[in-house]
């Protein structure tokens, strides 16, 4: 076999292993929050449904909506903040599944939190601006696909991939730096991507369905209810946002 035959060889060989090991990475990320994501996807088809056929809980839907039109961004910030961050940390703080520093991980949670509310917030705007405010079927697959194959595999998936990895090694930049390698960039950011595709795609349409007043406010509840799902149904450590969407 000559030289050129051999290295071809050798990079095809190192492809299949590369494509074999990110297949093995989706699935386990899928065995793992399989359950948590239908419970999650019931949750939000459940809210949806209240919403537009459950006039009793419409109070409730109308206070929301008119906290989050009454303070625009701060809703957002505070909100997703104490959601996101705040909510599950007591959890898993009274599971005792942090380390030693729980001071630090709970200002990390809170302030990530509260800018990605923010982060959030303005993006479901952009949506707006780009497909408007309908609720039929086309809006909302539009909406959805950009969400999910744009926001989310260019921006919100990498993004948490880092920010989670720097959070890991102790907030050291010098060592979350030595770990940004070639699986880090190949296995680890595409295997959490597309695991997460299959759990937030059907959530993610249920949040569209609802009036832009309500989208923060739904993605709040679905995403406290998925990190609580993942501390109280797993038994490895927790890691509350990086199981999920945003």
């Amino acid at each position: 076999m000559s030289t050129a035959s051999s290295r071809r060889a050798a990079v095809s060989g190192q492809r299949s292993t590369l494509a074999g090991r990110l297949l093995s990475r989706i699935a386990v990320a899928l065995r793992h929050n399989l359950l948590p994501g239908l419970i999650l996807q019931a949750i939000a088809v459940t809210l949806v449904l209240a919403y537009y056929f459950w006039p009793p809980i419409q109070p409730a839907f109308a206070s929301l909506a008119d906290l989050k039109q009454r303070y625009g961004l701060l809703y957002s910030l505070v909100a997703t903040s104490l959601f996101g961050g705040v909510i599950p940390f007591a959890v898993l703080l009274a599971k005792g599944e942090l380390g030693g520093r729980p001071g630090r991980e709970f200002a990390f949670y809170t302030l990530f939190w509260a800018a990605k509310g923010v982060e959030v917030d303005l993006f479901y705007q952009l949506q707006g601006h780009l497909f408007g405010s309908g609720h039929d079927l086309s809006t909302i697959v539009a909406k959805t696909l950009f969400d999910q194959f744009v926001y989310v595999a260019f921006w919100a998936a990498p993004g948490l991939a880092l920010v989670f990895l720097w959070k890991e090694q102790g907030f050291s930049l010098a060592r979350a730096r030595r770990r940004l390698n070639r699986e880090f960039f190949l296995l680890q950011i595409p295997a959490v991507t597309i695991a997460n595709w299959f759990i937030w795609i059907p959530a993610v349409a249920m949040i569209y369905l609802m009036p832009p007043s309500l989208q923060i406010p739904m993605f709040n509840l679905v995403l406290c209810f998925f990190v609580l799902l993942l501390a109280f149904l797993t038994d490895e450590k927790s890691r509350p946002p990086g199981a999920e969407r945003r």
